[in-house]
């Protein structure tokens, strides 16, 4: 049974798609980016803007009932490979081993313009 996970913590849907689906025993999350969701304000640099995101998907995978030491998989969508490096130290703060599955990828630009975005598949 699919059910629409939503919540004010984390920022809203900017088109038409869910913040996250809830599948029963899995949650696969839409892109979250580094939107301040109290200010719609978005930190300056990749390691602000890494931490922003993180936050949020955080917030989003609580909000639907589940925790970071369950994400199976990520894809990290970033728009500097030179970012790379920096961005794994955060991404490091918000996982333990055993890490996630993940993919990282380098795209020419992201809603808002902002530096990355990051989707998961969790476990309830």
């Amino acid at each position: 049974m699919k059910q629409v996970v939503s919540t004010d913590k984390a920022p809203a849907a900017i088109g038409p798609y869910s913040q996250a689906i809830d599948m029963g025993n899995v949650v696969y999350t839409s892109g979250v980016i580094p939107v301040d969701p109290a200010t719609g304000n978005i930190p300056e640099g990749s390691v602000a803007q890494a931490e922003q995101a993180f936050s949020n998907l955080k917030n989003l995978i609580e909000a639907a009932g589940s925790s970071m030491d369950k994400v199976i998989k990520t894809t990290v969508f970033i728009k500097e490979m030179n970012d790379f490096a920096a961005i794994n130290e955060v991404y490091a703060k918000y996982f333990v081993e055993p890490y996630p599955a993940r993919s990282c990828v380098e795209v020419a630009r992201l809603p808002k313009d902002v530096m990355l975005e990051i989707e998961a598949i969790v476990e309830k």
